[in-house]
């Protein structure tokens, strides 16, 4: 797949039930615990993504070659084995230090045209079709118990080969492979945490998701009913219900914005110790799952090496660490994971920004746009084609034709409407912009400008 510390296996057994693998590179193998490099990692906490480079948690000796699963390489790996029934259900779980040889690497496209070549009849080809088909069930049952799906505003750069400046922006493609590993990755976290919980309720590390903000998701769930929505956030399974049920004509962004809209409203999840919290608070919202870790990336988070340990512990493979073993000083590493992790999501969103910034320096014309929010000073807008937002300020004359409409309105702190240029909107109406660039106070900036009204 196009992670490489990952491989899936699938295969039917005499019984008619599967026999599923998910392998993950060995990473723990390599790095001891209290070594120089998994101090060095404890310290990263993280691989860093920007837009068209990474800062690595670990060595590329490691990355790119010992911990990569090549085809047809024997490589070491930490495998969750399954034996799943025709409708997805967990028969039995096992986990195995193993040594795999990957028969095949894969993008994920390339996995997909596999799947969808008629012509094809190979052994792999059936492996990936009984997982897909698994993977559909599992996360139908997800959506079932209350699973939400979310978006967010992540795009993707393309880069001229030679200046290297940015020359398209677009949101991801995704395919039912990307939805396919997705499933099993999830389920291997999710057994995994059931496993280490068991024989370490006291210092399993776990990751935790929070019910959203109740200020936020009740201030934008107004928003929605006032204009004949209703946005139901009473359970995780009343709000996914409410999400797909959100949908305007002949607007097939708006549902997705919605979406982008109701993450603004979440909580962060976070990692904690199982010491420094009591049952309940281990749910993880967005999953609807009671018990959520994260064992499928240790070559680019250290919360998964450490899950790595607490596994092999729990199968009396190895021993845990001083630092596993002492509740104080595990708190205080799963704090330190969980201020590196916004670090950098934060350098990654900063990369976006500036290679936005390149990529409009030499755009004209106007754009097409979504209203999100309003103010009292301007309204915020969304380019649905590049992810990308921004703010309109209020002109002089704007100002006082809003205080003059706000001043008919009977809920005084809910703007839904405004002017701008004489024109009125409402908010999620279309607009046009325009996009320019500029130096100010030092800081490159994008300035969006209202030029008109647009057709839905």
């Amino acid at each position: 797949w196009a992670r490489r510390c990952v491989q899936e296996t699938g295969y039917k057994l005499p019984n008619g039930n599967y026999n599923v693998g998910v392998h993950i590179a060995d990473v723990s193998y390599f790095v001891k615990a209290d070594s120089a490099i998994d101090k060095e990692a404890a310290h990263r906490c993280t691989t860093v993504y920007l837009v068209n480079k990474r800062t690595d948690m670990l060595p590329k000796l490691l990355t790119e070659n010992l911990c990569s699963l090549r085809s047809n390489v024997d490589r070491l790996a930490f495998s969750c084995l399954w034996e799943l029934d025709e409708d997805a259900n967990i028969v039995k779980v096992d986990f195995a230090k193993t040594i795999i040889c990957s028969k095949q690497a894969f993008q994920y496209k390339e996995a997909q045209d596999l799947m969808n070549n008629a012509s094809d009849s190979s052994d792999l080809k059936q492996s990936i079709i009984y997982l897909n088909n698994l993977a559909k069930k599992l996360k139908q049952r997800r959506i079932d118990q209350g699973a939400l799906q979310l978006a967010s505003t992540q795009v993707k750069f393309s880069f001229d080969q030679e200046t290297h400046n940015p020359t398209d922006v677009s949101f991801y493609t995704l395919f039912e492979t990307n939805s396919l590993v997705e499933e099993f990755m999830l389920l291997a976290n999710v057994s995994v945490a059931a496993k280490i919980v068991d024989h370490f309720p006291s210092n399993a590390v776990l990751r935790s998701h929070n019910p959203p903000k109740p200020k936020q998701i009740k201030e934008f769930s107004k928003v929605l009913e006032e204009i004949g929505y209703k946005l139901d956030y009473s359970s995780s399974r009343a709000l996914a219900d409410s999400l797909d049920a959100i949908k305007k004509e002949k607007d097939p962004f708006f549902n997705q914005l919605v979406r982008i809209l109701t993450t603004r409203c979440m909580n962060e999840a976070t990692y904690f110790s199982t010491a420094d919290a009591d049952y309940p608070a281990f749910f993880h919202y967005g999953l609807a799952c009671p018990l959520y870790t994260h064992f499928t990336s240790p070559i680019r988070r250290y919360a998964d090496v450490l899950v790595h340990r607490l596994l092999a512990a729990s199968l009396d493979i190895d021993s845990l660490s001083y630092t596993m073993t002492n509740k104080q000083r595990l708190a205080k590493v799963c704090e330190k994971m969980n201020l590196r992790n916004r670090m950098a999501r934060f350098a990654s969103r900063a990369s976006s920004d500036y290679n936005t910034y390149l990529f409009f320096r030499d755009r004209k014309g106007p754009e097409h746009a979504v209203v999100t929010s309003i103010s009292s000073v301007g309204f915020f807008v969304i380019l649905p084609r590049y992810g990308l937002e921004g703010i309109i300020d209020f002109n002089e004359e704007d100002l006082k034709s809003n205080r003059e409409l706000q001043s008919k309105s009977q809920d005084k702190q809910l703007i839904l409407e405004f002017i701008v240029n004489g024109n009125k909107h409402r908010i999620f109406d279309h607009v046009l912009v325009k996009i320019e660039v500029e130096l100010k106070n030092f800081h490159k900036q994008i300035k969006v400008e209202y030029v008109g009204k647009a057709e839905n």
